[in-house]
């Protein structure tokens, strides 16, 4: 096992599954066409975009007109939130969204703000979860858009994205909402949750990188942030990812049919990295234990650095984060976790780890075996 190189980091990204990557194959060299030709080629191309087109509103229970590809999740709801925005600023110019959200949608928001738009960022509670009395309560006349995330990538807060919805709908507000952590895990109905638009990503359920979806409500008024040759009905210029989107309508498809079983699975090996970790002095969860996505842990060790802990654990052959991905070399600590009101000091010692499809039951054996070990040696020479 020692030999073996352990990945747990599928919140950041996930291999692509081989019956994917076959999936693709043909679309490179043999299916090539471009999709907007009119030849058998691009005609070819198209019939292979539409059929996927078709599966994932299948899979959102929304109509295919509705589901428009992008480079991924970051595009989505730059798209989303700013699409929104601008097409709306002649019914208000306020925008609702929580300051434990993506980077891709806080800093979004961030510029918008410097366009004249407001932006109300909802303080969420010590497990990550928004208020709804909160979220009413921030409404105004000049609310157009609630922006909430699924499922937070740090600390797998799964949020009541129904009663969101709800609420958004009560007050004629559209409701987006980030699902890239939660596509392929949880069933998304965007009718029965009251989601007016949302953000997917294909490389984080074992698709490749480079291809998104979002979905928007055909009622929803969006305006296009990059002019072109009309591609996606205008929505989304720029020559179709058309092998990008064969591939993630393959992963979709494969997370649909295993997607029970992996959750069950998932939740067995997930609870016992936390029930063991807890029992080691000084560790503490961060996030809930309850309505948590199946493949998150994220542990603070006090008076412990997470990046002497990512590195004794690499230099053991096993890959983890201290957050998440795209802001993991900053030397800030995570606004996740300052959000759920944890110090400076407890942020910096923490530990996330994600589990995927190939996750084994021995390497949690062998990550618990070694984390007690390396906190054990780490605690012995640290000054607090």
């Amino acid at each position: 096992m020692k030999d073996k190189k352990i990945y747990l980091d599928y919140a950041a990204t996930t291999p692509v599954d081989p019956v994917v990557l076959e999936e693709m194959k043909p679309y490179f060299s043999e299916k090539f066409g471009n999709a907007s030709s009119l030849h058998s080629f691009g005609i070819e191309a198209r019939d292979s975009l539409e059929r996927a087109r078709r599966s994932f509103a299948k899979f959102l229970n929304c109509k295919a007109t509705e589901i428009f590809f992008t480079s991924g999740g970051t595009e989505s709801n730059n798209l989303a939130i700013k699409g929104v925005a601008f097409s709306n600023k002649d019914k208000g110019n306020h925008i609702i969204t929580c300051k434990i959200e993506h980077d891709a949608v806080l800093n979004p928001c961030k510029w918008l703000e410097k366009q004249g738009f407001k932006v109300t960022y909802l303080n969420v509670d010590k497990q990550g979860f928004v208020n709804l009395k909160d979220l009413e309560k921030a409404i105004t006349k000049e609310t157009i858009l609630v922006s909430i995330i699924f499922v937070n990538n740090e600390v797998g807060t799964i949020q009541n994205i129904k009663e969101i919805g709800k609420i958004c709908k009560k007050k004629k507000i559209f409701f987006h909402t980030d699902a890239v952590q939660a596509f392929g895990k949880i069933n998304i109905n965007v009718k029965k949750l009251n989601i007016d638009l949302l953000s997917a990503s294909s490389h984080k359920l074992y698709g490749p990188k480079g291809v998104g979806l979002l979905y928007v409500n055909k009622d929803v008024k969006i305006e296009p942030l990059q002019h072109g040759g009309g591609h996606e009905c205008g929505l989304r210029s720029g020559t179709e990812n058309v092998v990008g989107v064969i591939g993630f309508a393959k992963a979709m498809e494969l997370a649909d049919k295993d997607m029970e079983k992996e959750r069950k699975r998932q939740e067995k090996m997930r609870d016992k990295i936390i029930d063991n970790l807890l029992k080691i002095e000084g560790v503490v969860l961060n996030g809930p234990k309850e309505n948590r996505i199946q493949n998150n842990v994220n542990v603070s060790i006090k008076g412990i650095e997470g990046e002497s802990l990512l590195i004794r654990l690499n230099e053991k052959g096993i890959a983890v984060s201290t957050g998440s991905a795209c802001s993991s070399k900053s030397l800030e600590p995570s606004h996740v976790l300052t959000a759920l009101g944890i110090s400076s000091e407890l942020a910096h010692g923490s530990l996330r780890i994600t589990l995927g499809k190939y996750t084994k039951e021995e390497e949690i054996d062998y990550l618990l075996e070694s984390l007690q070990s390396i906190i054990k040696s780490l605690k012995k020479i640290s000054p607090f």
